[in-house]
C-alpha cells in the first residue's frame, strides 16, 4: 500500500492516498456489486448451507442473482419505493443473502436486526428503524419470533398481508416468514411472498436499480449497544462497496477463498470481509447459522474451508472440542495460528499472518485504517496502520477539539468516503462536527511514521503515575500468555498512582497452577514497567460477561475488579 501523506507542523493528522488511486474498486452500489460479481463469476459457487437431510444447499452466483431478482421483484410488487427500510431477522441463511441484494435492487434500504434481541429489543428496534417490511426466520435456537411478534403487537394475528395498521409499529405493513410451520394473518409464507414478484417484469428491477446512487442510504444496521440503547447506524452504498473490494487486497488473496463464518451478517464487519470481501474476490461463503463448535468443526473440514472468520472465545470453545485434535484442517490457508490458537493444531501448518494492524467501526463500516498483510511486520507490528485511500484521521484534545501533535494521546476522529450518513433520530450536526469528521469516543496517538495506535475508549484509558495506560494494549499482549484462556485489563482508584492498572484474568482449564507472578513477569518482557499491572486477579471466565459481539463492558470488568480486590483484603 502506498504510504499516506504527512502534514505540517507535526501536528496528529494523517490522509491516506486519494480514493481514485486505490486499486480494485469496483461497482459503488450494492446491485451494481452484484451485477460486477456474478458477472465475472457466474458458475462459480458463491454459498454453501448444510440443510438437515442433506449435505448442503448450494448457490452459484448465476443463482444469487436469479434469487436477488426474485426478492426484488415480490418487494415492488408489495409497494417497495426508493429508500422504504426493510427489516430482515435472520441467522446465516441464503435467504439473508438473497434478501440484502434484493432489497438493493428494489431500490430499498436493508435494516440488519439481531436474531439475539429479546421481545423488549425487537420493539425498540422496529420502532426505531420505521421499517415497513420484516422479513424474518421463523425460530432460531429457543426462539419464535412469530409468537413474539404476536405478543408484541396482537394486530399482526388479525390482519392480513398488506393490510396491518398498527399504533406501536404504523410503517410496518407486510410481513413475510422462512421456515416451517403455518402462517396467518399479516404474516405471509416466503414462497407466498416470492409469487406476488412473478407479475413485476425484470425490465422495471433493472431500471428502478439504475435509479439508485452511490450517495442513497443502503444499510441500517445497529451498535451492539453495550452502553445504553444501540444506535441506528446508516450507511450509503458507496461506503458499503468500497469495503468489500478492499479486503481482497488487504488480505493478499491469491487463490480462491472459501471463507466459513456463524457471526450475524447483520454485524457490520462480518457482513463487510465475510460476505462482502468474499463475493468480491469470487471465492465461496460457507454459512452456519448459529455457532454450535462440534458443527462448525465438520464444515469446515467437509467444505475445505481456507478463511474460518471467528471471534477469540469461539476459538477457544473450538479448541476444547473432543475433535479438534483429530480435524483435518489442512485447508485453513487466511488464517492466523499465532494469533488465533492457544497451542498448535497438527493438521494447520499455514504461515499467514492477519493484518492486526487496523481500526475501525460500524460508523465508517468497518476499517479507516490499515496495513495489507504482505505489509512488513516491523512496520504493522503494534500500531493500528495507516489511513485507508480517501480517509483522513486526526487526534483531537477532546476537551477544547483542538488538533494535537503526534505521540500526544486524544480522541480520533476520521473523515472520508465510507463514513456513515449519520444516526438516525440524531442531527447531522451531533453526529458529525463542522468539518465532517466522525468524533469516535476512543483514544489514541499517531505516531511521527503516520501509524495510528489504538489505546482503547477515552474514559477506559488508565491514568496511572501520571502515564496513559492502554487497556487495549496489556491485553493484547496478555491473551498471548500461556494458560491464559480471557482477560480483561482496568483501572481502579489508587492513592498513590491515582488509578491501578489491574489484569482480570480466567486461567485455561488445563492451567490451574498459572500465578500472578508468572502472569506479571510474562507481562514484564512486553510491556514498559508502568503498563504492566500491579494486580492480577483470577476469575471464573463466566465472570467475564460478554456483550453480544463478544466484547467484555468496561464497567462491569472495573466493578468485578473492584469486589475481587476487596475480597482479598
Amino acid at each position: 500500500m502506498p504510504k499516506a501523506a504527512k502534514d505540517i507542523d507535526n501536528l496528529a493528522i494523517v490522509r491516506g492516498i486519494a480514493l481514485e488511486e486505490e486499486p480494485g474498486i469496483g461497482a459503488l452500489t450494492l446491485a451494481g456489486f452484484l451485477r460486477d460479481v456474478a458477472g465475472r463469476y457466474a458458475d462459480r459457487e458463491a454459498l454453501v448451507m448444510p440443510t438437515p437431510g442433506a449435505s448442503a444447499e448450494r448457490w452459484r452466483y448465476g443463482d444469487l442473482w436469479d434469487r436477488s431478482m426474485e426478492v426484488a421483484r415480490a418487494l415492488i410488487a408489495c409497494g417497495t419505493g426508493k429508500d422504504t427500510r426493510i427489516g430482515v431477522l435472520m441467522t446465516n441463511r441464503l435467504e439473508w443473502v438473497s434478501s440484502c441484494f434484493g432489497i438493493a435492487l428494489a431500490g430499498g434500504v436493508l435494516v440488519g436486526l439481531s436474531t439475539f434481541s429479546t421481545a423488549a429489543e425487537l420493539e425498540q428496534l422496529i420502532r426505531a428503524s420505521g421499517i415497513s417490511i420484516l422479513l424474518f426466520e421463523r425460530k432460531v435456537l429457543t426462539k419464535d419470533f412469530t409468537v413474539m411478534l404476536h405478543e408484541l403487537e396482537p394486530a399482526i394475528a388479525s390482519s392480513v398481508p398488506g393490510e396491518l395498521a398498527s399504533l406501536k409499529f404504523p410503517f410496518l405493513r407486510r410481513l413475510a416468514v422462512v421456515g416451517d410451520g403455518p402462517a396467518a394473518g399479516a404474516i405471509e409464507r416466503w414462497s407466498v411472498f416470492l409469487d406476488q414478484g412473478r407479475r413485476v417484469a425484470p425490465e422495471l428491477i433493472e431500471a428502478t436499480a439504475a435509479a439508485v446512487a452511490p450517495s442513497d442510504p443502503a444499510i441500517l444496521f445497529f451498535s451492539s449497544g453495550s452502553t445504553g440503547k444501540p444506535k441506528g447506524i446508516l450507511n450509503a452504498h458507496r461506503g458499503v462497496c468500497i469495503q468489500s473490494w478492499r479486503w481482497p487486497r488487504i488480505y493478499a488473496i491469491d487463490r480462491p477463498v472459501r471463507t466459513w463464518s456463524a457471526n450475524g451478517l447483520f454485524w457490520s464487519g462480518n457482513f463487510s470481509l465475510s460476505l462482502g470481501g468474499t463475493l468480491a474476490g469470487g471465492g465461496a461463503l460457507i454459512l452456519q447459522r448459529t455457532f454450535v463448535p462440534h458443527e462448525a468443526i465438520r464444515l469446515m473440514e467437509a467444505e475445505r474451508v481456507t478463511l474460518p472468520y471467528c471471534w477469540p472465545h469461539q476459538w477457544a470453545q473450538l479448541e476444547d472440542e473432543p475433535g479438534w485434535e483429530e480435524a483435518d484442517l489442512s485447508s485453513f490457508h487466511y488464517f492466523d495460528v499465532e494469533r488465533n490458537l492457544r497451542r498448535p493444531q497438527k493438521s494447520i501448518t499455514t504461515r499467514w499472518r492477519d493484518p492486526r494492524a487496523s481500526y475501525g467501526s460500524t460508523e465508517t463500516f468497518t476499517i479507516s485504517t490499515a496495513y495489507s498483510v504482505d505489509t512488513p511486520r516491523e512496520i504493522q507490528e503494534g500500531n493500528n496502520g495507516e489511513p485507508l485511500p480517501g480517509n483522513t484521521v486526526k487526534i483531537l484534545d477532546p476537551e477544547t477539539g483542538e488538533t494535537l501533535r503526534r505521540g500526544e494521546t486524544g480522541e480520533i476522529a476520521v473523515k472520508g468516503p465510507t463514513l456513515m450518513l449519520g444516526y438516525i433520530g440524531v442531527p447531522s450536526e451531533e453526529a458529525l462536527d463542522p468539518e465532517g469528521f466522525y468524533h469516535s469516543g476512543d483514544g489514541g496517538h499517531i505516531d511521527e511514521q503516520g501509524r495510528l495506535f489504538f489505546a482503547g475508549r477515552i474514559n477506559d484509558i488508565i491514568k496511572s503515575g501520571g502515564a496513559n495506560v492502554s487497556p487495549v494494549e496489556v491485553d493484547w499482549t496478555l491473551c498471548a500468555c500461556p494458560g491464559v484462556k480471557m482477560c480483561k485489563t482496568t483501572g481502579v482508584p489508587d492513592e498513590l498512582l491515582g488509578e491501578m492498572v489491574v489484569s482480570l484474568v480466567a486461567r485455561q482449564p488445563d492451567r490451574a497452577d498459572l500465578t500472578a507472578d508468572e502472569v506479571i513477569a510474562f507481562l514484564k518482557r512486553r510491556l514498559a514497567s508502568y503498563k504492566v499491572p500491579r494486580k492480577v486477579v483470577f476469575v471464573a471466565e463466566e465472570e467475564l460477561t460478554l456483550t453480544a459481539t463478544a466484547k467484555i463492558k468496561p464497567a462491569d470488568a472495573r466493578a468485578l475488579a473492584l469486589r475481587k480486590l476487596l475480597e482479598i483484603r
